[in-house]
């Protein structure tokens, strides 16, 4: 059996996008090919290492990648999966049969307050990703 191969897409790569990924490897890896990549790859963000950590997946050592260098390459994915509103209509038309998703999260680089405060909407974020990519695995098993 083939796995669906599946894209996540933001602006940076940074911390959505590479959240996403970890979540639908984690719970679904057997079933999914899974990557991500940004238009202008960043450093992972902080807040998302620190988020995914307390739900034990380790983002730490992951590298942003770019969605163009893919493009580029000829990659094929069934599905591509826009995590922020900035990405949605700078997606690049892949090759080939995909299936286009847009799941609009907020930036955790554009959260403000304490660091308290940056924690508990990251954690928000966080839980919103894990509800979509279970709702993901859901209707595509």
């Amino acid at each position: 059996m083939t796995k669906d191969k599946v894209l996540f897409v933001c602006v940076h790569n940074s911390a959505r996008s590479q959240m996403a990924e970890a979540f639908l490897k984690d719970m679904a890896g057997k079933q999914f090919e899974v990557q991500s990549a940004g238009f202008e790859p960043a450093p992972l963000n902080p807040l998302a290492i620190a988020v995914m950590a307390e739900v034990g997946l380790d983002i730490s050592k992951n590298q942003a990648q770019s969605v163009f260098k893919l493009y580029q390459e000829g990659r094929l994915f069934d599905y591509v999966i826009t995590v922020c509103t900035e990405s949605e209509n700078r997606c690049p038309m892949f090759p080939g049969i995909t299936k286009r998703l847009h799941w609009p999260f907020t930036d955790p680089a554009s959260l403000e307050g304490s660091p308290e405060e940056k924690m508990s909407a990251a954690r928000h974020i966080r839980d919103q990703i894990k509800q979509e990519v279970q709702n993901f695995i859901a209707e595509h098993s």
